[in-house]
C-alpha cells in the first residue's frame, strides 16, 4: 500500500474543500490529487523510475506539499532537506542519496552545481521557474508499492558527525500517521492546521495524518519566527491546531504580547528536543492545556511516546518532566550496555520496536547493524520508566557528563538553572577536568546584564547536589543551534576546550 492512499477517503468526501493553502493560493483535495498525479507524470517524463530519489531543498511554500506527496504517489523516494542548511551541506546529502532531481530556489542553483559531484548527473530545478502542472482530471491510482519499499529518506541533523539517511518505508509512514491520530492529536475534517515549522521535518510528517482526516492545511513562512505575528495569523485564519513546533518556539510564544484569548486554537504538537520545566509550566498557565508532547526521532518518526494536553494541566513536576506514555503499536525497553533489560526504574538506553522503526540507514549497513541490533532501534537516549509508567528521557548517551565516576545528566542541571527568572536559555555540557575527568559547564543567555557567575552559582547551590553544580559559567548572547533548532553542545564543548 502506497502511503499516499491514506488520502483516498478525504479526496472522495472532501473533493471541493481546501487541502492546502499558502497566502492567497488554495488547492482543493480534488486538485491536490490531480496535481500530484500530473507531477508524477512529469517526473516519469524526466526519466524518474520507481525507487529513484527526488531531493527537496525548499522553504515552506505552496509547491512543497504537492511535490512531497507527488514523489511518494509516483513510487519514488522523497529526500526533504531543511532550507536553513548551507548548499554545501545539501550537496553532501545529495552525494549520499544520489537523487535524480533536486528542487530548490534559484539563488541556490549555482552553488549546488559547483558543490555536487560531477559524476552524479543530478538535474537541478529552480522552483521559481517550475510551474505545477494542471491537475489530471481523472488521475490513475497511486503507484502500487510494497509496504517495505522506501518512501522518505530522513537525514539526521548530524550533531555528532555527518548526517545519516534514516530510510522510512511506506509501512513506517502509515504506522506513524495512524499512531498520531490515535494518540497525539485526533485531527478532524473541521480542523484548520497551521504549519510554521519546516515541512522537511516534523511538520511535513504531520501533513499525512491531517490530510488523511480531511483537514485544511495552512502553510506559513514569514521571515524569522515572530510570535505576535503567528498569533495574529492564528486568529485571522481561525487556526485550530499547529501541526508541530520545537520547544524553542514555545519559549518564543511566551514573549508574545498578552492577549485575551487564542481564538479557536485547541492543539499545539511539540517535540524534537527537551523543554525545560519552567517553560512548559509557564506556557500551560498562559495558554491552557493545548500542548501535546511527542517524543521520537527520525529513525522512528515522531513516534515513541506522548504526553497528552490534558495531562499538562495542573501536572506535577514528574509528569511534565516525562515524555509520557508509550505510543500505540510501539514497544519500548530500557537496556544496559550489554543490551540486557534493566530492573524497573533503572536508567539505560531507550530501545524501540514496531512498524514505526526505519528500515535502516541509506546505504550504510554498518550504522544500520549497530542501530538495529537485536531487532530493536537503539535510540542513543538514556532514560527510565517512572512509577506511573511514563517514559523519562534523561539525555543523549554521548552528552552524559561523567565526573568522578558519577553520571550527571545535563538536563537535570538545565532544568534547575532555567527556573531562574533572569535566565532565558541554558545548556549544560562537560569539559575536561584533570581531577574529576569532567566537570559541569553551562552556557546561559540572559536579558539581565547584572546576572553574574557568583549569583548563578549561589542559585545552583540551593537547588543542586554539590557534585552537579557548574564549575564553569559562560554568559553568551545566543546558543549555537542547527537548522532544526537543536542546541549544539558539541560546538560549545569545542569552543571552550580550545
Amino acid at each position: 500500500m502506497n502511503v499516499y492512499s491514506m488520502l483516498a477517503d478525504a479526496i472522495r468526501r472532501r473533493g471541493g474543500e481546501t487541502a492546502v493553502s499558502y497566502g492567497a493560493r488554495r488547492m482543493s483535495y480534488r486538485d491536490l490529487d490531480g496535481t500530484c498525479a500530473a507531477v508524477g507524470d512529469w517526473l516519469a517524463a524526466q526519466g524518474c523510475r520507481r525507487g529513484d530519489r527526488v531531493l527537496l531543498f525548499l522553504k515552506n511554500g505552496f509547491e512543497f506539499p504537492a511535490l512531497l506527496l507527488a514523489v511518494m504517489r509516483a513510487g519514488l523516494v522523497v529526500v526533504p532537506t531543511n532550507a536553513k542548511l548551507h548548499p554545501r551541506e545539501v550537496a553532501w546529502i545529495a552525494g549520499d542519496a544520489e537523487p535524480k532531481l533536486i528542487f530548490t530556489h534559484a539563488d541556490h542553483v549555482d552553488e549546488l552545481k559547483a558543490a555536487l559531484p560531477a559524476e552524479l548527473g543530478t538535474e537541478i530545478i529552480a522552483i521559481e521557474v517550475f510551474r505545477l502542472p494542471d491537475p489530471v482530471l481523472d488521475p490513475a491510482p497511486p503507484v502500487d508499492v510494497k509496504p517495505d519499499d522506501p518512501a522518505w529518506i530522513f537525514y539526521t541533523s548530524g550533531t555528532t558527525g555527518k548526517p545519516k539517511g534514516a530510510t522510512l518505508s511506506h509501512r513506517n509512514l502509515i504506522a506513524a500517521a495512524v499512531n498520531c491520530i490515535a494518540d497525539v492529536f485526533a485531527f478532524q475534517a473541521s480542523d484548520r492546521v497551521l504549519h510554521v515549522a519546516p515541512l522537511s521535518h516534523g511538520s511535513g510528517l504531520y501533513l499525512l495524518p491531517s490530510l488523511a482526516r480531511g483537514a485544511a492545511n495552512i502553510i506559513y513562512d514569514a521571515p524569522g519566527f515572530r510570535p505576535d505575528e503567528v498569533f495574529d495569523f492564528v486568529a485571522a485564519e481561525k487556526v485550530t491546531a499547529i501541526a508541530f513546533v520545537a520547544p524553542t518556539m514555545i519559549v518564543r510564544f511566551l514573549d508574545a504580547a498578552p492577549r485575551n484569548d487564542i481564538g479557536a486554537l485547541r492543539g499545539v504538537v511539540y517535540g524534537g528536543a527537551t523543554i525545560h520545566l519552567e517553560h512548559i509550566r509557564a506556557a500551560v498557565a498562559r495558554f491552557g492545556p493545548i500542548f501535546h508532547q511527542l517524543y521520537g526521532q527520525g529513525e522512528a518518526p515522531m513516534t515513541i511516546s506522548y504526553l497528552p494536553g490534558a495531562d499538562h494541566l495542573g501536572a506535577d513536576d514528574a509528569t511534565l518532566l516525562s515524555a509520557g506514555y508509550v505510543r500505540s503499536g510501539v514497544e519500548v525497553r530500557i537496556l544496559d550496555d550489554e543490551d540486557r533489560e534493566v530492573p524497573p526504574g533503572g536508567d539505560g538506553e531507550i530501545c524501540v520496536r514496531g512498524d514505526v522503526v526505519m528500515k535502516g540507514y541509506w546505504r550504510n549497513p554498518e550504522a544500520t547493524a549497530k542501530a538495529l541490533r537485536g531487532g530493536w532501534l537503539h535510540t542513543g537516549d538514556i532514560g527510565h520508566f517512572d512509577a506511573a509508567g511514563r517514559l523519562r528521557v534523561l539525555d543523549r548517551r554521548h552528552d552524559t557528563i561523567i565526573s568522578g565516576g558519577t553520571n550527571i545528566y545535563p538536563k537535570e542541571v538545565e532544568d534547575v538553572i532555567a527556573a531562574h527568572p533572569q535566565v532565558r536559555e541554558v545548556i549544560a555540557f562537560g569539559l575536561p577536568d584533570a581531577e574529576w575527568g569532567e566537570s559541569v559547564a553551562v552556557a546561559i543567555v540572559t536579558d539581565d546584564p547584572a546576572l553574574d557567575d557568583a549569583a548563578m552559582l549561589a542559585f545552583c547551590k540551593s537547588h543542586l547536589a554539590s557534585f552537579k553544580k557548574p564549575k564553569h559559567v559562560f554568559f553568551v548572547p545566543e546558543l549555537p543551534k542547527n537548522a532544526y533548532g537543536k542546541v549544539l553542545r558539541r560546538t560549545l564543548r569545542e569552543k571552550y576546550v580550545s
